[in-house]
């Protein structure tokens, strides 16, 4: 249904983004909501994930989630200072947290989320919070009209009652 964007050598945020919506596209096609994301270290990617969470029947299972645990785990540090991740919608409370927890250098999103959306979104942005002892720069809007509408798409057929792809 949605076709995926061919990347050769990614080198912009354009291009990350894209891998980040594949991974989104991914999701869709498994019934989980269409959100991936990207890390990347160096302009070399460490985690490239999609949402889980009726997968592994988690709430823990959001895609930030998931790279940043894939991504620590092969730098072999919890601190991601010298990396950028790429999400296809503005992280939630708990993703926005675990940038600042991980110490997560820069994120760049593409759909702002003004009900959930912790990086400024609704009002509150932890990425830049005075009482945190680290912040990072955002960058938003890159890619957002593919990925808005697979978003809407995905919501649109649930609440017409039809399962997305994959879907149970």
């Amino acid at each position: 249904m949605f076709e995926r964007y061919s990347v050769e050598v990614p080198s912009s945020d354009e291009d990350w983004m894209k891998l980040a919506y594949n991974a989104a596209v991914d999701a869709f096609n498994a019934g989980e909501v269409p959100v991936g994301a990207v890390i990347i270290r160096r302009n070399h990617p460490l985690a490239v994930t999609r949402n889980d969470v009726i997968g592994s029947g988690s709430v823990l299972g959001h895609c930030e989630l998931n790279a940043i645990r894939l991504a620590t785990s092969i730098v072999g540090d919890w601190r991601l200072n010298d990396c950028t991740l790429y999400v296809t919608k503005e992280p939630c409370p708990m993703c926005s947290g675990a940038c600042v927890m991980s110490r997560m250098g820069r994120v760049v999103f593409a759909v702002a989320d003004g009900k959930m959306g912790c990086l400024g979104g609704c009002g509150c942005d932890l990425s830049t919070h005075a009482g945190f002892n680290h912040s990072f720069p955002c960058a938003s809007g890159i890619l957002e009209q593919p990925c808005r509408e697979l978003l809407q798409k995905f919501f649109q057929m649930r609440r017409a009652g039809e399962n997305p792809p994959g879907h149970p």
